[in-house]
């Protein structure tokens, strides 16, 4: 427990905000430096073939313990960089120990506090040890708690060579946050038979189903004439834009949604008389729906082309797709070879995962993600890669925190998953 969260605590001091913007892997120096300092640290601590390359990921292994023993190799995988969607520079976490169960507050002078009727889930944590911010920045748990929970649990297999397990691979990458964490890595490199990403939020977690996710550019032309004199003649971009926006149905936006309901979320605007521009990202855990909304986005282009030709085009762009068809068919691979795991449920990626974090003390709490995650696009690369929860709470912002319990089960977990591999191979 206690180097976990040194570890964690050491992490998030590394200021690793990634930047959509740069153009450049990773996107900034912090996720470099960073990686270099894991890269250290695994050498130190003995881990075998560990390698940085120039784009910023970090591969190393635990070799097995078995001996004349086969199993799947398998891997775990977490992301170095912060979300930009908050300040991550100067982070300074603290310890709440045995947390009363009433409002937090993070930063006095500021007047920042968390309270239990905004933050309910708080709830669940009472009586244990909770890690939060000063109220200035986020605390980085999201995915540095990860990056601690699968060091801190090879340490522990290592450490406890009764517990047999296969090789294990561990990678952590850049620029998750930004939707190119899995573009560069090297899934060959890799060699693993399928992963795992240790980056959920709250303890019990399992994710293996995501939305399908595209991007779609829409730009207005308008034709700019003196109010004075527009008459029948001025073409106001600004306006295209929103009747374009009213022909979209309310109740799919972000905001009306949950479960697995897909929208359609405004992300950007921008627009005078002779040119506006919108920007939204598409989102539907169904492929078939998620193509009609795409499809939906050129039939409204159509309409408004169809009363000023010319004036209106679309750039949509596919960002990555659900996971859940590729998992399943490597569970049908795993399940055709007859064995079963020791609580008798079928050899599979999905079951592994349940019975390992029920091993650990926790209820599996199987649900879809609503965004994306680097495991979606590995899966589509030949990784199947399932999302186990990090611990992490209220991720992306000032209120974010993880309890210290949620973190040392998570990393219990990892063992678990290694260990029942190797069990179940007989």
């Amino acid at each position: 427990m206690e180097k976990l969260v040194e570890r964690f605590i050491r992490y998030v001091k590394v200021f690793t905000t990634s930047n959509e913007e740069s153009g450049v892997t990773p996107s900034t120096p912090g996720q470099m430096v960073f990686a270099k300092q894991l890269r250290d640290e695994l050498q130190e601590l003995g881990f075998e073939d560990v390698v940085l390359d120039d784009n910023g990921y970090l591969y190393a292994t635990l070799p097995s313990n078995l001996e004349g023993k086969k199993v799947p190799t398998i891997g775990f995988i977490a992301h170095m960089d912060t979300a930009p969607d908050a300040s991550g520079e100067n982070v300074k976490p603290r310890i709440i120990e045995n947390y009363d169960g009433k409002d937090i507050v993070l930063n006095e002078e500021l007047g920042i506090v968390m309270q239990t009727s905004v933050f309910p889930e708080l709830l669940r944590h009472v009586g244990e040890d909770l890690i939060v911010t000063d109220g200035t920045t986020l605390l980085g748990a999201d995915d540095k708690a990860g990056i601690a929970e699968i060091i801190t649990a090879m340490m522990y297999l290592r450490e406890h060579p009764e517990i047999k397990h296969g090789k294990v691979r561990i990678a952590f990458n850049p620029d998750e946050e930004i939707g190119l964490g899995a573009h560069k890595f090297d899934v060959p490199l890799f060699g693993c038979d399928f992963a795992y990403t240790m980056d959920g939020g709250e303890v019990g977690e399992l994710e293996y189903e995501n939305f399908n996710a595209a991007s779609a550019k829409i730009t207005f032309k308008g034709s700019n004439v003196h109010p004075g004199t527009a008459k029948d003649k001025m073409i106001n971009a600004s306006l295209l834009a929103m009747e374009f926006m009213e022909q979209l149905p309310e109740e799919e936006r972000p905001e009306h949604t949950e479960g697995y309901e897909g929208f359609y979320h405004l992300i950007s605007m921008s627009g005078t008389v002779e040119e506006a521009n919108l920007s939204y990202i598409i989102r539907d855990h169904n492929r078939e729906l998620f193509e009609a909304r795409k499809e939906n986005i050129q039939r409204i282009v159509d309409n408004i082309n169809a009363l000023h030709p010319g004036c209106c085009t679309a750039v949509v762009k596919d960002q990555y797709y659900n996971m859940l068809e590729k998992v399943q068919e490597a569970d049908a691979v795993l399940a055709a070879g007859g064995r079963c795991l020791p609580n008798g449920q079928p050899y599979s990626i999905t079951e592994i995962a349940k019975q390992a974090i029920l091993d650990a003390g926790v209820t599996p709490v199987v649900q879809p993600i609503r965004g994306g995650t680097d495991g979606a696009q590995l899966s589509f690369k030949g990784l199947p890669c399932p999302n186990i929860f990090a611990g992490g709470m209220n991720m992306h912002g000032k209120f974010e925190y993880v309890p210290i319990q949620s973190m040392q089960k998570a990393m219990m977990t990892v063992v678990n998953i290694c260990r029942i591999i190797a069990d179940a191979e007989g």
